[in-house]
């Protein structure tokens, strides 16, 4: 079965075929009659077959997406208005216009169901809100010395891949104890074919120095079997292999292989020791139990790998209202699995309605039958009644620090004297040395924290601009919000601000209120943090308004600590797109400017020439003579530099 069925918007006659209703209600206003219209007009003309459906507001917006078994039957029951819930009438007065899409089999249905989800984000549907893709553990196969790594995104490299693991931090730690068992190099190709002697790993011993010879090609294939069987599961067995060539060495007098042999037994030990579930005889297996509170949903997973621990996150799905908690963690995996790749088993700790279709659709990407099971006894029911545990605290430590942060905006509120308290935050800053690679940033923050995927940073163009921090400032509001203006003129999108934050003094509110005003911009609240006595010591920093006005804060204040941590996140993350920017000037080369020459041709001509300065000077007739470089390669790069022949 296909893992990922094409997108509607990429069509595909021999798999899906996508209508849209031609009938559409005008008017924007919720109409139950109205969305009742649209709905008959479309069950009119589908068929009892398995397929996705779109429900569309006036706008064309995805207010919800569904699948079915037949497409008939299901759609027919929203006209049914006796029989629906009250947030399922709200949908449906919303709707104005359907989009079909039929498949070949209700499981194709289910993965498609989960991909539109996570596109559109509608919002009748159960959304999985942490949506970043999860780091695996690659060791490649496509060298000779084949190097152990950290990998996220697209699986297309060759090679064996150890996951999901819950975090970086977590792959991580597991690599640097792996590099210690195994000795496996971590070093990128090219790094590895510039090394005339070992590296300093080599020195600590986490690394068997392959590039220089220190170990042959069989004794490195043997150790990446190793790694293979430890990582599959097998540690047992790796580790009795070690403690066999350990005694052995120590009986032979060969100390420093024994004392070798001892440390790479101890990283096998921290391993296992590090992990703080117990998952002994589990096997592979993903671990997932959903807990409610106050109307809150929390879902808790643990990653089972070999009977090894690889990590455990909490998870808390929105858009739950009137649904219960199998509907909603049966949801909730079949958008977890549109991303990561499922295990054959998957533990459950209530029975879900759909496990049968749910585990049919996820057969395709693990490569064989998938088993969704409620543990009754043993280790595994050990392992769940953790695992509820775990989704009861996450929450309630979740609600916590939700009641928290909403006292916390209500103050905020308060103090900057706003209407209401602000549900998007938006904090400026820029960075440069003595204008050099200059760069301006926002962060985003919400009522739940920090909203990484909508951070922005922006390339100082204009010249003038460059050592002018109140000129950089005007570039920045200036390019931000034109966009907005022109891409939301009706600031119904949600990615207009409630509050700005400018880190600076009245130089910067300055600069940030005037672009506004020229931009016709004068309802958008200002607000500028500044170092106030003694440079900002003792926590006294000095807020500006837009009208001149200064207030400060107590000391110890709550809500200093609060907005000091929104100015500090900017600050991280300004000065870390500034580093980049400046080291990418560092390493470039004045063969970056020839048009047409890529890395590789790069490579080829400073390796043969060994500097930028000597391909410039070099006759036509010696570019030409350059490994990898052909004819017309050799005639640009000499044109580019002698123009006039």
């Amino acid at each position: 079965m296909p893992r990922n069925p094409t997108p509607p918007d990429r069509q595909d006659s021999d798999r899906f075929n996508e209508d849209r209703a031609t009938y559409t209600m005008t008017g924007s206003q919720p109409d139950l009659e109205a969305g009742l219209a649209a709905i008959r007009e479309v069950v009119a003309t589908l068929k009892p077959r398995p397929g996705v459906y779109r429900m569309l507001d006036a706008r064309g917006d995805v207010l919800y997406v569904g699948k079915a078994r037949a497409l008939k039957n299901r759609v027919t029951n929203y006209t049914q208005v006796e029989r629906l819930p009250l947030r399922i009438k709200r949908m449906v007065s919303q709707t104005r216009s359907m989009v079909i899409v039929t498949t070949n089999s209700e499981a194709e249905a289910l993965l498609l169901e989960a991909q539109l989800i996570k596109r559109y984000r509608p919002p009748y549907n159960v959304l999985l809100r942490d949506d970043k893709s999860f780091p695996f553990i690659l060791l490649r196969a496509d060298h000779e010395f084949p190097r152990i790594t950290k990998h996220r995104g697209a699986r297309k490299a060759k090679g064996n891949y150890y996951g999901p693991f819950a975090s970086a931090g977590s792959v991580n730690t597991t690599i640097n104890a792996l590099q210690k068992l195994f000795l496996l190099r971590s070093c990128t190709d090219s790094f590895f074919s510039r090394r005339d002697r070992p590296c300093l790993l080599y020195q600590i011993k986490r690394c068997s120095a392959p590039c220089v010879g220190r170990i042959d090609t069989a004794a490195y294939a043997e150790l990446v079997g190793e790694a293979k069987d430890f990582l599959g599961g097998k540690s047992s067995a790796v580790q009795k292999k070690i403690e066999a060539q350990m005694q052995e060495a120590a009986e032979a007098l060969d100390f420093e292989r024994a004392a070798m042999l001892r440390d790479r037994l101890r990283a096998a030990t921290f391993i296992q020791g590090s992990q703080a579930v117990n998952a002994e005889g589990v096997g592979n297996a993903d671990v997932f139990a959903i807990a409610r509170v106050n109307g809150q949903f929390g879902v808790q997973a643990f990653f089972i790998r070999g009977g090894q621990n690889w990590g455990h996150r909490a998870f808390f799905p929105s858009h739950t209202d009137g649904l219960d908690e199998a509907e909603v963690l049966t949801s909730f995996l079949a958008q977890f699995y549109e991303e990561v790749p499922p295990p054959r088993t998957i533990l459950v700790d209530r029975a879900l309605p759909e496990a049968d279709l749910l585990a049919e659709a996820l057969a395709g990407a693990a490569g064989g039958r998938v088993e969704i099971s409620l543990p009754q006894r043993g280790d595994r029911r050990r392992l769940m009644a953790q695992a509820e545990r775990n989704a009861v605290e996450a929450l309630e430590r979740r609600q916590a620090e939700s009641g928290s942060k909403a006292k916390l905006n209500r103050e905020l509120a308060e103090f900057l004297e706003l209407a209401e308290p602000p549900q998007r935050i938006e904090v400026y800053d820029n960075s440069h040395i003595q204008g050099a690679n200059a760069v301006g940033a926002m962060v985003v923050a919400g009522p739940e924290g920090f909203i990484k995927g909508q951070y922005r940073k922006w390339n100082i163009k204009r010249p003038e601009a460059a050592g002018d921090d109140f000129a950089m400032m005007r570039e920045v509001m200036e390019r931000r919000f034109a966009r907005a203006q022109d891409e939301d003129p009706d600031r119904d999108g949600g990615l207009w601000p409630d509050l700005v934050l400018i880190d600076g003094g009245k130089g910067q509110m300055s600069a940030v209120r005037d672009t506004l005003e020229e931009l016709g911009i004068e309802d958008v609240p200002l607000i500028a943090i500044a170092k106030g006595p003694n440079h900002g010591r003792e926590g006294r920093e000095v807020f500006h308004f837009p009208d001149g006005r200064e207030k400060m804060l107590p000391v110890n204040s709550p809500l200093l600590f609060h907005l000091q941590r929104l100015r500090d996140e900017v600050h991280r993350f300004v000065i870390g797109a500034h580093r980049d920017k400046r080291s990418r000037a560092i390493t470039a080369s004045p063969l970056d400017e020839i048009p047409g020459i890529g890395p590789a041709r790069k490579r080829a001509l400073l390796l043969h020439f060994g500097t930028a300065s000597k391909v410039r000077a070099a006759a036509l007739e010696d570019l030409q003579r350059a490994p990898g470089v052909s004819a017309a390669v050799a005639q640009t790069v000499y044109d580019f530099y002698h123009p006039g022949g």
